[in-house]
């Protein structure tokens, strides 16, 4: 009878797999009993498994915070409309420096993005996950507040259809979008 040696890298991922496994104990759950040994490569359950250590150890706190110091903007009453395009955009790439990134924008003037980004998005608390597959996007445009934009700028043509089939309502015209943007997006 011949017995494998298992390869050094195995023996690290298995004890790697224990290790997290051990300090996931407190928060087991329905997630991490899904989980069948031998059904995903050993790596692959241990990064599964290291995220959902991250999600749960990760503090709650509205984004602007989550930047030293915090992500701040002034009252858009007080500025400009070149210093609004210039505060936004440092805004924009800040934020993706984080992989928090805005969606469907092009509606929007820099003055109407820079206000959602002030009001809506700095101070929407969300779990700060420090993994480098963890992003945000925040649809700027979501089609349940406001069909028309949505379906205006931003459907394909059978998102259209679909939507007029379902509801029986008219669709407004397509239009190109007002303000084009070229924003920072996730590479994942």
């Amino acid at each position: 009878m011949r017995i494998r040696r298992p390869h050094p890298d195995e023996v690290d991922q298995l004890l790697l797999n224990a290790q997290l496994r051990d300090e996931l104990e407190p928060y087991f759950d329905e997630s991490i009993a899904c989980l069948d040994n031998g059904r995903v490569p050993l790596q692959v359950e241990n990064e599964f498994l290291t995220a959902i250590l991250a999600w749960e150890r990760a503090p709650i706190l509205p984004l602007g915070e989550w930047f030293s110091p915090p992500l701040q903007l002034p009252s858009p009453e007080s500025l400009s409309d070149e210093e609004i395009h210039k505060q936004l955009w440092e805004a924009i790439q800040t934020l993706a420096s984080k992989r928090i990134y805005l969606d469907f924008t092009d509606h929007l003037s820099d003055r109407q993005l820079f206000c959602i980004v002030k009001r809506d998005i700095l101070t929407s608390y969300e779990k700060m996950v420090d993994l480098p597959s963890h992003t945000l996007s925040f649809n700027c445009a979501p089609p349940d507040d406001d069909p028309d934009v949505w379906l205006r700028y931003y459907a394909s043509e059978e998102e259209r259809h679909g939507w007029e089939e379902e509801t029986g309502q008219p669709l407004p015209p397509f239009q190109p979008s007002p303000f084009p943007r070229n924003l920072p997006k996730s590479s994942a």
